[in-house]
């Protein structure tokens, strides 16, 4: 518990300190919106970097340099805790966006600075709102802006038993309509962290383990069409060999 209580004060902390920070990047924002972008990206960056550490999180980072640095990119990712937005954020290469749940609209100034990051939040009960938010994922990557995203929808509440739960095939739009690459990222552990104790944190080992990035019309037809199993299968393979090794070293 005492973890979860060290986590709240940092935050409101946080918040608290950085209210003039961002007031200044807002209005830098009206000028210079790149940098703004740049500048507030930095500070949720470490930000989440510190909280993360307070709650124990403990990562193994792999396949990181297989990213591209020239252009952007959608990250996809599995979903077992709240704790994916801020492992993105930690290490997307370049300017980047997360899909974030709408209910995370309501908590003030962490909306604020989300906004300031590109975060857009998604309403998944919402079928004409989640279409809104995918168009303008599409802008981001257009704009040079990169989108994470998880298209199971929904944490997975048990991953120990269920490896991974079903890919929708719509998130996968964002990379149709724009060409970018789709890098798959493998996330295991984060459920051990917070989601399998709640509300206790717990010190957790997460592996993050990048995959190669693959761009979809240079998939075969029968991937395209099942793009969404096709990724779920590439990024099964990554938490599987993780898991495996963990196995073999304890």
């Amino acid at each position: 518990m005492i973890r979860l209580i060290l986590a709240a004060i940092f935050l409101i902390l946080y918040f608290v300190i950085t209210l003039p920070v961002w007031i200044v990047l807002w209005i830098i924002g009206k000028f210079k919106p790149r940098a703004r972008q740049r500048a507030s990206q930095f500070c949720v960056r470490n930000g989440f970097k510190v909280l993360m550490f307070i709650m124990g999180v403990r990562m193994k980072v792999k396949g990181l340099e297989k990213v591209p640095r020239d252009v952007p990119v959608l990250y996809v990712s599995n979903h077992q805790s709240i704790i994916e937005a801020m492992i993105g954020y930690a290490l997307a290469v370049g300017p980047m966006g997360f899909v974030a749940k709408a209910e995370l609209k309501k908590a003030p100034l962490l909306k604020q600075w989300m906004d300031s990051v590109h975060c857009l939040f998604i309403d998944r009960h919402d079928m004409r709102q989640s279409l809104k938010v995918i168009l303008a994922a599409i802008e981001e990557i257009k704009s040079g802006t990169s989108i994470w995203i998880c298209p199971e929808g929904t944490r997975n509440k048990d991953p120990e038993n269920n490896l991974l739960l079903e890919f929708k095939d719509g998130s996968f739009k964002i990379a149709d309509r724009t060409g970018c690459p789709v890098v798959p990222v493998a996330i295991d552990g984060t459920w051990a962290c917070f989601e399998r104790q709640m509300p206790r944190c717990k010190k957790s080992r997460v592996t993050v383990t990048f995959g190669d990035p693959f761009v979809l019309k240079d998939l075969e037809k029968a991937d395209r069409k099942a793009i969404g199993e096709y990724t779920a299968c590439i990024i099964g393979t990554m938490i599987e060999a993780d898991r495996a090794e963990r196995k073999e070293n304890t």
